[in-house]
């Protein structure tokens, strides 16, 4: 069995040989590189093409956000996680956007392995305070600066509704938009009304372009 050719990126050298401990003990993931900046990590990724590039954001030199803005450019398949001490929602949000395949936090470490197998796999990987914070990320990431729909519980499907309503269309329209009755698209007009505190779908309309 080839074993999948792991790329380890971060400024504390202990902890590197800590990951690369952790690794090596999975007998299908080898180890074949370690850096302390993301100039290093662009760099020995162009050298090495590894399966999956493990790195930390807060770097001196070249961040690891920059560094894999970088990488994913050249090389737009490149699997890459990240793996620090820090959620803060700027990061979270701009890895989101950069389209790296995972975000976990460093105390998580003994679920390394098991992530590692999944963006093998292809799937997209977070730790458990991340995917907390997720839902309302995407929502500040669709609304940079604007109105946040679900601080007032506003569901994904009343989002549609008022994206319709401040587009123009009429119950009936909208209901055959989402495959829904007008009974139902009257429903949950009267819902979102009573939760963003609006008078009619003019103001609706007018509250949505607003923000």
């Amino acid at each position: 069995m080839d074993k999948k050719r792991i790329l380890l990126i971060d400024d504390d050298e202990l902890i590197t040989m800590s990951l690369e401990m952790i690794i090596s003990a999975e007998e299908d993931f080898q180890v074949v590189g370690k850096g302390n900046s993301g100039k290093e990590a662009v760099k020995l990724y162009d050298e090495l093409t590894p399966d999956i590039l493990l790195m930390d954001i807060r770097m001196a030199d070249m961040n690891g956000l920059e560094a894999a803005e970088v990488i994913l450019g050249k090389y737009p398949d490149a699997t890459i996680l990240f793996l620090t001490t820090f959620s803060d929602d700027e990061y979270i949000v701009k890895a989101l956007k950069l389209g790296v395949k995972g975000y976990l936090l460093k105390q998580d470490y003994k679920s390394l392995p098991v992530a590692l197998h999944a963006a093998i796999d292809g799937q997209s990987v977070f730790g458990g305070a991340i995917v907390d914070k997720l839902p309302a990320l995407m929502n500040k990431a669709d609304n940079p600066g604007g109105f946040n729909y679900q601080e007032k519980d506003i569901t994904e499907k009343e989002y549609e509704v008022i994206q319709l309503v401040a587009e123009g269309f009429s119950n009936k329209e909208i209901a055959q938009k989402l495959f829904l009755s007008e009974g139902t698209v009257r429903n949950y007009l009267s819902t979102i009304l009573e939760k963003l505190e609006l008078r009619d779908r003019t103001q609706l309309a007018i509250f949505y372009l607003k923000n």
